[in-house]
């Protein structure tokens, strides 16, 4: 058997944390693993900021209530669903992005989980477990499935190293010129024609 696993943000739906700078004007908040690869670093950063500025997760679930899949993004996963076992492995948290997993047709998805205070503000994240995407990909081959894996960030690249095939989909120039050993396309058929190629089966 085949599997599918996918990055979330910049794969099939806006980057959440992008769309919440632009409505709180907080530019420090556009930074995210396309251009940090350290998580940690990265989310220590962006708490940092909600507590100095007083905002908790109400305030960014009302930009996610706002979202809509990228464009196309239903129609892919509604095709590799017809040929794959399809898994999201993302970075973002359950709190987050259950409405925006709602309009993708509720796909399987392993992500993490925030801790918020009586007020709504968000005082840790909780993280599934260490390298979680390269950690799942690896117990998938424990389940004898063979696994073709996207993503676009820093953070999408031991998920990509540990597949049988991997590939950059949106992915930035600095990410695609550090991994060249992946293959990096931008749009959604170019996308199906990689998992095509990467398939052992053939798909139409």
């Amino acid at each position: 058997m085949e599997l599918a696993c996918l990055d979330l943000e910049g794969v099939l739906i806006p980057e959440i944390w992008i769309k919440f700078a632009e409505k709180t004007a907080i530019d420090a908040l556009q930074l995210t693993t396309r251009e940090e690869p350290d998580y940690d670093k990265l989310m220590k950063m962006r708490l940092n900021i909600l507590r100095e500025r007083g905002l908790g997760l109400p305030q960014i679930q009302e930009v996610v209530a706002t979202l809509e899949p990228l464009e196309g993004a239903r129609e892919f996963l509604a095709w590799l669903r017809q040929y794959f076992q399809v898994v999201i492995l993302s970075d973002t948290y359950y709190e987050f992005v259950m409405p925006l997993i709602a309009k993708l047709g509720y796909p399987t998805i392993l992500c993490h989980r925030l801790e918020t205070d009586a007020q709504g503000m968000v005082v840790n994240y909780v993280l599934r477990q260490a390298d979680p995407k390269r950690t799942a990909v690896k117990a998938f081959h424990g389940l004898n499935y063979r696994v073709i894996a996207a993503g676009d960030s820093y953070n999408d690249t031991t998920m990509l190293s540990e597949a049988d095939a991997g590939i950059l989909f949106h992915a930035p120039a600095n990410v695609s010129a550090d991994f060249p050993q992946f293959p990096s396309v931008q749009t959604y058929e170019e996308l199906k024609q990689e998992f095509r190629k990467a398939s052992r089966f053939k798909i139409p």
